[in-house]
């Protein structure tokens, strides 16, 4: 097995790349899209800021970026290109065998594979993120054609903003974001697909419900399994002839929207492909003296059920959700007491369960107090993404899915839409919302890099309103981020969202599953603490590992009719027999069948023969058969068991018989007396 990591990722919105290759196959696992480099890129410009275009004004500014400060005029004024995995476009796609997707964030860069030529890899992923994944390309898409109008065709394929004079004197910041620590991303950027591209991928994906197998080839049982993150994603397990293995991506134990994660469903698999790298730039610390580390780390590797069950219940300890609603609950405080003082809220965040989270809290908030400001919601994509999100209960956690069997709906937002609590509207200029406008509000909309969207003309409404407040998430510059809006007098919230397994529980997560293996992030290493140090393998970015099977055999079923015709032979202390069938792979399963035309296995030539023929045994069946001759030499051979040397034919005509150690060389003129030699070589011999 053959395994590298392509991209290391960066949080939610850009999970870890890899390519696995596995019993010949080879498994792309996501395929994302590093949307954070958007911020390279000026927002549309309104009607009065005029674009730079002639070469003199070109000149000018390129002169003046190396003279002053970082400002929104050293941003690329172009129309954005969006990057990829930096090593993906190295690969040739039509070698891909399979894309396994686990989050709606992992597939946003599946359209550039799908549409390459001669690419037919079979993609599998959950239904809600098949869902959830296609809503937010095609929101992705339709943000874009707003700078497409703007800015208009491209003259030529390749862009100004692209060639190296004009990248030599972005400012370092740009620079490290267009260009990469090492100047190897260039090549990742590529400009955005069409909505057609992203039809043509929804028609390559194979949906797939939890738990529920499917077989590649008749040699790979693929499964996804609940990671708690988000609703539909998953964690996968690939189980092959030689080998089990378990794919762990960002994953949350207990959600308070989501399925919590399935660990105990990715039990039994020998390898662990730990890439869960939410943690990397956290500041968190694994201390000697944490009481829960210790505890759950002493217990031993063992089947023993009260232990599995004392495991996945500190696993399960909800603290980690409940942290997450008193974030939400201190949003939605901030957001009351702004709207109190005549500002607005702008919430660009894309997170679906914070946004569903948000929406609930936000709503009972405001009604319990005397302030009555509308909501709004305003994407391409909310009205469909908010309704698909209340008929999916099969995703959910309990909690929300007991809401089902009650008759409520699943999330709040339904009803207050209903009761035009919340209103939901396609874009910032439609007529409706237009009608409808009330100010103080409270604003969802697209898109976190404050590159795309209503977002934009949102934010230059409001960013000099020292009243309003603009809620972002952690993980984006808030320094480029809010270039273009400067000066910036309304007041700036910015909120970590937990993204994945907290370092304290990535050591009982194995213990749990009891891997043979696991390869684990080098980054991570220096983090955590864990005693079974012999089971990790390290790997980093673009560094290819080559892991060893564990079985030195392979298992087979073999037909009834089949094993009854065994006819068993001892050879250097191992029994071994020979079998004619047909032999099939399924499901993961080596299988031997009854041929159609099976052969009597007496009248069968021995296929495999072992040790040298006895020269004086050959000569007497050689007699036998009217054919004599003689030895002529006989020499001392260590490698035979026993006498080597020559054999001379003289009639019915001439040959020569070379006996060694390693193997027995006829010589002769006459394809009738070798056949004949090779027949009483085949009684000498032992063989099957």
């Amino acid at each position: 097995m053959k395994f590298t990591c392509l991209c290391k990722g960066g949080g939610f919105h850009f999970p870890a790349c890899h390519m696995l290759n596995v019993s010949g196959f080879r498994i792309l696992l996501d395929c994302p899209l590093d949307l954070s480099s958007l911020a390279i890129f000026a927002p549309v410009p309104v009607a009065h800021e005029g674009h730079e275009s002639s070469d003199t004004d070109s000149v000018i500014r390129k002169k003046q970026k190396m003279e002053k400060t970082f400002d929104a005029n050293d941003l690329v004024h172009a129309e954005p290109w969006y990057k990829t995995v930096k090593s993906l476009h190295l690969w040739d796609a039509s070698f891909i065998d399979v894309v396994l997707i686990s989050s709606p964030m992992g597939m946003l860069g599946l359209p550039y594979l799908t549409r390459t030529k001669d690419f037919s890899a079979k993609i599998y992923v959950t239904e809600a993120t098949a869902r959830i994944g296609q809503l937010l390309m095609e929101d992705l898409v339709s943000m874009h054609m707003e700078f497409r109008q703007f800015y208009g065709p491209e003259d030529s394929c390749f862009p100004q903003w692209l060639r190296w004079e004009e990248l030599e004197v972005l400012q370092s910041e740009m620079k490290k974001i267009a260009l990469g620590k090492d100047c190897e991303e260039l090549g990742a950027w590529m400009p955005l697909y069409s909505a057609d591209d992203v039809k043509d991928c929804m028609r390559k994906v194979q949906t797939l419900k939890y738990a529920e197998e499917a077989c590649y080839n008749g040699n790979l049982i693929i499964k996804a399994f609940s990671s708690g993150l988000e609703i539909g994603t998953c964690n996968w397990t690939i189980n092959g002839p030689k080998r089990n293995i378990a794919y762990i991506a960002n994953s949350i134990f207990v959600s308070k929207h989501a399925a919590d994660f399935d660990f105990l469903g990715l039990r039994g698999n020998e390898l662990i492909i730990y890439s869960d790298f939410s943690s990397l730039g956290a500041a968190e610390k694994m201390e000697n003296d944490n009481t829960y580390f210790d505890t759950v780390a002493s217990l031993n590797f063992s089947d023993d059920v009260n232990n599995l069950e004392e495991m996945a219940a500190s696993l399960l300890k909800d603290d980690e959700s409940m942290e997450e609603m008193e974030k939400l609950a201190f949003i939605c405080t901030c957001a009351l007491d702004s709207v109190r003082g005549g500002g607005s809220v702008l919430i660009p965040i894309d997170r679906l369960g914070i946004i569903l989270g948000l929406l609930e809290h936000m709503s009972v908030l405001l009604e319990s107090s005397s302030v009555k400001v509308p909501i709004y919601v305003i994407s391409s994509v909310a009205e469909e993404l908010l309704a698909f999100t209340n008929i999916i209960p099969e995703w959910l956690c309990k909690q929300r899915q007991q809401k089902l069997f009650s008759g409520e709906p699943l999330f709040e937002h339904a009803k207050l839409i209903k009761e035009r609590n919340i209103h939901v509207f396609p874009a910032v200029h439609s007529p409706e919302l237009l009608t409808n406008w009330q100010e103080p509000c409270i604003i969802f909309s697209p898109h976190w890099s404050l590159r795309l969207g209503p977002v934009v003309h949102l934010l230059r409404h409001w960013c000099s309103d020292p009243n309003s407040l603009l809620v972002l998430e952690s993980g984006v510059d808030a320094d480029i981020a809010l270039l273009p809006f400067k000066p910036m007098a309304m007041n700036v919230l910015q909120c970590s969202f937990l993204s994945g397994m907290r370092l304290q529980k990535v050591q009982p997560l194995l213990k749990t599953l009891q891997p043979k293996l696991v390869l684990f992030p080098k980054d991570l290493r220096c983090k955590i603490q864990i005693s079974e140090a012999n089971m990790l393998v390290l790997y980093s970015e673009n560094e290819t590992l080559r892991i060893p099977s564990s079985k030195n055999s392979t298992e087979i079923e073999i037909a009834t009719d089949l094993a009854s015709k065994f006819h068993w032979k001892t050879f250097k202390q191992e029994t071994i027999t020979r079998l004619e069938g047909e032999l099939f792979m399924d499901y993961g399963k080596h299988r031997l069948l009854s041929g159609s035309h099976p052969a009597d296995s007496k009248q069968q030539r021995p296929l495999v023969h072992w040790g040298s023929p006895d020269l004086n045994g050959l000569l007497t069946e050689l007699s036998k058969m009217g054919i004599n001759g003689a030895i002529k030499q006989v020499r001392d051979d260590a490698e035979s068991e026993s006498a080597a040397g020559i054999v001379e034919i003289h009639e019915p005509k001439k040959a020569l018989i070379d006996v060694g150690g390693t193997g027995t060389v006829i010589i002769s003129a006459d394809e009738n007396l070798a056949s004949h030699i090779v027949t009483a070589i085949d009684i000498v011999l032992d063989g099957i």
